[in-house]
């Protein structure tokens, strides 16, 4: 129940956000982005902070601190995801290979390649990782939502979100309640008897 209470405070949160985005954006910006860029945001700093210490502490080598950080982050960033922004209860089994293809995909292309390249032309390490994670947040959450986490409540659209966030629940009158009312309706009401003529 504890966690069931969790994903609605945080589908309420990021709801609420959405609808008070300006210019138009709440009819077209799903909550589900902004719960990703809430969550990521957060993982990102663990990746930034390991690799710190990875590299700039223990002095690591660039690929070899990248992928332990990356790494770190990328599996809390999936737990948080599907437990509190796509509430998905789709079998992990299915689920987290395809959650891994991605994440190499992504960190071939634009963790380790890109911040590899970007360091070895004089970029500074912790900035190179900053620009890739900008080019990686697109790609992630787009292939979360329609290949991880699809067809879960958090990968509807944007109005589909919002509607499904926000729509009271319909109560159903009680059995008894309605029973009296269709009785005291159909019941006639009663008629007056004229008193008896004495004879």
């Amino acid at each position: 129940m504890e966690g069931v209470a969790h994903r609605a405070r945080f589908a309420a949160l990021t709801t609420a956000i959405t609808r008070r985005l300006p210019f138009g954006l709440s009819e077209v910006v799903a909550p589900s982005l902004v719960g990703y860029l809430l969550i990521n945001l957060c993982t990102f700093f663990v990746d930034l902070g390991l690799l710190g210490l990875f590299h700039g502490t223990f002095r690591w080598p660039i690929p070899a601190a990248v992928t332990l950080s990356y790494g770190t982050a990328s599996l809390i960033s999936y737990v948080l995801n599907r437990i509190l922004n796509f509430r998905s209860h789709d079998d992990v089994g299915r689920q987290f290979p395809l959650y891994v293809a991605v994440s190499a995909s992504n960190y071939l292309i634009f963790v380790l390649g890109l911040t590899d390249l970007l360091s070895s032309v004089g970029v500074y390490y912790e900035l190179s990782r900053v620009i890739a994670a900008c080019c990686e947040a697109v790609y992630l959450y787009t292939m979360l939502r329609f290949v991880v986490f699809r067809g879960s409540p958090g990968a509807m659209g944007a109005r589909e979100q919002v509607t499904a966030a926000t729509e009271p629940a319909v109560t159903e009158p009680e059995a008894g309640s309605e029973a009296g009312s269709e009785s005291a309706a159909q019941e006639p009401p009663p008629t007056q008897t004229e008193p008896a003529r004495p004879r």
